[in-house]
């Protein structure tokens, strides 16, 4: 029979996953980088590795007092808003370039693409120099563990990285499943549009967040 402590432990846990998946669960820069690699079976097992493990550090600080530290230093937000708006709308210009392109998934020749550090490399830009993945993990996710009783905190932390980890393991295995569907060049043509799009919208977004406009 579960004691007190350990169904409270399972409730925080809980508690973090559903936060991290609610806000981990959505087309942006970081997710369509790992399954554009993951439609093209380009170096999969150690993107994901490293975005999962990204996700847990960050939350992991948050939690311990980094969101009360960007919190008090507004002009630190503006900088990272202003960084990250010029690499989101640099992504998408690249990626409305490669949707009038005319270009297909090859099964056959999966590692054909980015080399191992060109893909560590962008995977380590779209997480670690996109403020969203701060907001979310280190603002949002942070703040609320963070509000946790200190002996729940773990709990809090692992549930939430649970989730990412879950989330970026079917984004990049699970989009093989997809592969037959994008050996046609229009499925990549609209992939990539719908990329671009999202790019060039959260650009705009941080624009808006670095201007302080409501």
């Amino acid at each position: 029979m579960p004691t007190p402590d350990s169904a409270s432990s399972l409730s925080v846990f809980l508690n973090g996953l559903a936060l991290s998946l609610g806000l981990i669960v959505a087309i942006g820069a970081q997710n369509a980088f790992v399954l554009r690699q993951g439609l093209r079976r380009e170096h999969v097992g150690i993107i994901v590795l490293f975005c999962a493990l990204a996700d847990a550090a960050l939350i992991a600080l948050g939690v311990m007092g980094m969101a009360a530290v960007i919190g008090e230093r507004p002009l630190l937000a503006q900088v990272l808003a202003w960084a990250g708006a010029a690499f989101l709308l640099y992504y998408g210009v690249r990626a409305m370039r490669r949707a009038l392109q005319e270009h297909r998934l090859d099964g056959a020749q999966p590692g054909q693409g980015l080399s191992r550090t060109a893909a560590m490399a962008q995977a380590a830009a779209f997480t670690l120099l996109n403020p969203h993945v701060y907001l979310d993990t280190v603002m949002l996710v942070g703040s609320i563990g963070a509000q946790q009783p200190a002996a729940q905190q773990g709990w809090f932390i692992a549930g939430a990285s649970a989730a990412s980890a879950l989330w970026f393991s079917l984004l990049g295995f699970g989009a093989r499943w997809a592969a037959p569907w994008f050996s046609k060049p229009q499925a990549w043509k609209l992939l990539d549009a719908l990329i671009a799009a999202t790019m060039f919208v959260l650009s705009a977004l941080l624009v808006r967040l670095a201007l302080g406009t409501p």
